[in-house]
């Protein structure tokens, strides 16, 4: 269901838009002022915000002035803000304050430098909104000299849904995109961490709320943020590292990046401008007839030989450039349904980008902020890329179907061929593609490809294995069968169509050039896995 408001998509029972705060029910929900340093002050009476020492919320910013603005409780409808006669205004939500401005949850208070956030009461059980902290912002009480551990400004955290298990807590840093998951004890230790307590008073407390435990839990809180650059004074510890050299083949097989912001815009104005109609739950059971049904008609194209790979009006180069084509036009919808589906959640996409991966290219949208949202809406966001592939294969296998012999339908066959290579790739689970990231969130198994394949890698190379995990062998099985699957499916098409590609190619070694450079792309997820732990053995054995 879709607010009809921002057209957002909305939490099963809510009352209200979580993105634009419509009230769905005309239920009213208390609100709460949400200071920098995670202080929660309850709009239930009259609040003054200045720098003076008299104020209800004391701000000790110089921009602030000593009186700026004032919250009235209201009469029923909501809290409002009005601004003092402060010197540098208050804004709300990006917009000054010219007269009472009626607050509603989620809105953004800016009083000279300092943001605030506004969030309505919710239950221990319930998901929170996103609290960001801008890099830059001004500390209400500054750090004191000594070991008074605190955390740096840029960063966001939510709490998630009780559902999403233990770890519901999740920690961004906006400068780097690097995520960190906490747990409810976690997050009140974090709250602690503002530079006002001394080390030995944050170990006091850590052991009067958790027991014996509490201190070691501190200290792998302490250690976690520390490493990942979250507290100041603290160098993380990818930046106090220096790159160890590496192999050949490992710096061939480091994807090469390059990437753009702004890109976020442009997705919000398609889905504002009618894409939103393709979250809609009749669009969603359409797509998905559609796509389930490409799949046996392009099972039929293949066995009909409909089409060749890579061949267009008996043209192999001219083939192999509407394939190309047709990936960079299938990538690009992959992509745009990525940031659709993100939007209707409504969150933004930061950037897009190109990787380069030894010689194969993809692109990619930066879907990070998906840690935000619960288990499902992740589920669905990663989904939303490999379904828009079996779509278009769908529409170009049918159009293929029904088209006479010709130029034009050994054009749709390419297309066909290319939307479905694609959605192998983005389906392989032991790439960090859709299909892994939909397998983590099955599973509820973070960093599950990394533990997985150190688990397989030492059980390969014939290291001794303690503690092994069933659901990572499970998951090391699978993925390679996929590979190897994916693998032999490749082998088997260009097998198949070897002797129409002599018949048209100029020279042999075009045609084995081409299926060489097919069999290298599809096996690489395959040599990567098992290349190094097998050497490792047989050099053992020696």
């Amino acid at each position: 269901m879709l607010c009809p408001a921002c057209r957002r998509q909305l939490e099963r029972g809510a009352s209200w838009c979580g993105a634009c705060g419509a009230p769905l029910a005309g239920a009213a929900a208390p609100l709460e002022l949400v200071l920098a340093d995670l202080t929660r002050v309850p709009l239930v009476a009259d609040v003054t915000l200045g720098r003076a020492p008299a104020s209800t919320v004391v701000l000790s910013d110089p921009s602030v002035s000593r009186m700026h603005a004032r919250i009235s409780a209201g009469n029923g409808d909501g809290p409002v803000l009005e601004d003092a006669g402060s010197s540098h205004g208050t804004y709300v939500d990006g917009v000054r304050v010219t007269g009472p401005v009626a607050l509603r949850d989620g809105a953004k208070i800016r009083l000279g430098d300092s943001e605030l956030a506004v969030e309505r009461r919710r239950e221990g059980a319930e998901a929170g909104r996103t609290l960001v902290v801008r890099a830059g912002a001004t500390a209400l009480v500054p750090a004191l000299p000594g070991m008074r551990p605190r955390v740096r400004s840029g960063y966001a955290l939510k709490r998630l849904d009780a559902s999403e298990g233990s770890r519901r807590w999740v920690l961004r840093d906006l400068e780097n995109g690097t995520f960190l998951q906490l747990s409810d004890s976690d997050a009140q230790l974090f709250e602690q961490l503002d530079g006002t307590h001394s080390l030995t008073d944050l170990i006091a407390d850590a052991e009067a709320r958790f027991g014996a435990s509490g201190p070691a839990r501190l200290a792998r809180l302490l250690a976690d943020l520390g490493e990942r650059g979250f507290l100041v004074g603290v160098e993380s510890g990818a930046a106090g590292m220096a790159e160890a050299p590496q192999p050949f083949f490992k710096r061939l097989l480091r994807p090469r990046e390059k990437s753009w912001r702004g890109i976020g815009r442009v997705v919000d104005a398609i889905y504002r401008g009618g894409g939103w109609t393709v979250v809609t739950r009749p669009a969603v059971v359409v797509l998905g007839v559609l796509a389930a049904a490409g799949v046996g008609v392009f099972a039929y194209l293949v066995a009909k030989r409909y089409g060749t790979p890579f061949v267009v009006a008996r043209h192999i180069g001219l083939g192999g450039l509407v394939f190309l084509l047709g990936r960079f036009a299938v990538v690009a919808v992959h992509e745009v349904a990525h940031g659709l589906v993100m939007a209707s959640y409504g969150r933004r996409i930061d950037r897009a980008g190109l990787k380069l991966l030894v010689i194969f290219p993809y692109a990619f949208v930066d879907t990070s902020e998906a840690w935000f949202e619960p288990r499902r809406r992740r589920i669905a966001v990663s989904a939303a890329g490999p379904v828009s592939d079996f779509t278009l294969g769908a529409i170009f296998s049918i159009c293929c179907l029904v088209l006479d012999p010709g130029t034009v339908r050994d054009i749709f066959f390419q297309l066909a061929f290319a939307a479905y290579v694609g959605a192998c790739f983005n389906l392989n689970p032991f790439l960090d593609r859709d299909g892994y990231h939909i397998l983590v969130d099955v599973l509820r198994e973070p960093g599950l490809r990394r533990r997985a394949r150190e688990q397989f890698a030492r059980r390969l190379a014939g290291r001794p294995a303690t503690g092994d995990s069933p659901v990572l062998a499970r998951y090391s099985l699978f993925g390679l069968a996929w590979s190897v699957l994916a693998a032999l499916f490749a082998i088997a098409m260009t097998l198949r169509y070897r002797s129409t590609l002599e018949v048209i190619a100029p020279a042999d070694w075009i045609v084995w050039t081409v299926m060489a450079t097919v069999w290298i792309g599809v096996f690489v997820p395959v040599l990567v896995v098992i290349g190094r732990p097998l050497t490792e053995r047989l050099r053992g054995g020696d």
